[in-house]
């Protein structure tokens, strides 16, 4: 009687090869190279079918691999091979100009990160009145990814406004606020907090375009007191202190070029 996993095989589309490059790295090594665990750890991972390779799953502990050419997931997300790679998350205060120099003398990104060793650069920006989570790195790949027009990677700020807010704003900002540059809207409101003369929202939108919150609001009658972005994509701002910055893990790296489609 023949084996009907072997009749299968022959009959179906044959297994796909994990890449191998006899001249690169032990997939092993790589990872832990990166960060993402000790080499022992990342054995575990390979062995447990946790890792592909150019979307191929990978479990044996020989295969090499040329990490500047091959894509690397890790639980399905994208693994910065490069150690010289890094990506900080900054809580910008306000007054602060959202560039790494400024003619006019104003406070910047740089003065954050002065003794860091690698030359790191802003990816979006946050107007000078509004403070919150933005990110500095070394990685283009990223970057280009995350300011994309298509990447489309959620943003939530917190937003003190003054005036007292009706039930209707929600479906208002979700319609759509006319604006000078085109219609804007958000993907998702929740009124946090409200005393007499302001109110605390919770705003979620992809745009990134200027000033697009502030002006949403304005446009609607309730001028913003205090904003504050406190997530982009998968990762929150968190307890960061205005001024404060610490260095994304590979795997907040990971899911973040996930978020970006990268």
């Amino acid at each position: 009687m023949p084996n009907p996993t072997s009749a299968n095989r022959g009959r179906g589309r044959a297994v796909p090869r994990a890449p191998h490059d006899p001249d690169g790295v032990r997939l092993q090594k790589v990872l832990a190279e990166a960060g993402l665990a000790s080499r022992r750890g990342a054995e575990g991972m390979i062995q447990a079918g946790r890792v592909t390779v150019d979307g191929v799953r990978v479990r044996e502990l020989g295969t090499r691999v040329d990490a500047a050419r091959r894509r690397i997931e890790v639980d399905g997300l994208p693994i910065t091979t490069d150690p010289a790679k890094v990506t900080l998350a900054l809580h910008k205060p306000p007054g602060v100009v959202s560039t790494m120099e400024d003619p006019a003398g104003r406070p910047t990104l740089a003065e954050y990160v002065a003794r860091r060793p690698e030359r790191l650069f802003h990816v979006g920006r946050l107007d000078i009145d509004s403070e919150g989570l933005i990110f500095l790195t070394n990685d283009g790949d990223l970057a280009n990814a995350l300011t994309h027009p298509g990447a489309a990677v959620p943003k939530t700020y917190l937003v003190t406004v003054e005036g007292k807010v009706p039930r209707s704003l929600g479906t208002r900002l979700r319609e759509g606020v006319p604006l000078d540059d085109g219609a804007a809207a958000v993907d998702g409101y929740r009124l946090i907090d409200a005393i007499p003369g302001l109110a605390q929202l919770e705003l979620v939108l992809h745009s990134g375009r200027n000033r697009v919150v502030r002006r949403m609001l304005e446009a609607l009658g309730y001028p913003v007191v205090r904003l504050v972005r406190t997530r982009i994509g998968p990762i929150a701002l968190g307890d960061l202190k205005p001024g404060r910055t610490r260095v994304l893990s590979v795997t907040e790296v990971g899911s973040l070029r996930k978020a970006a489609g990268a």
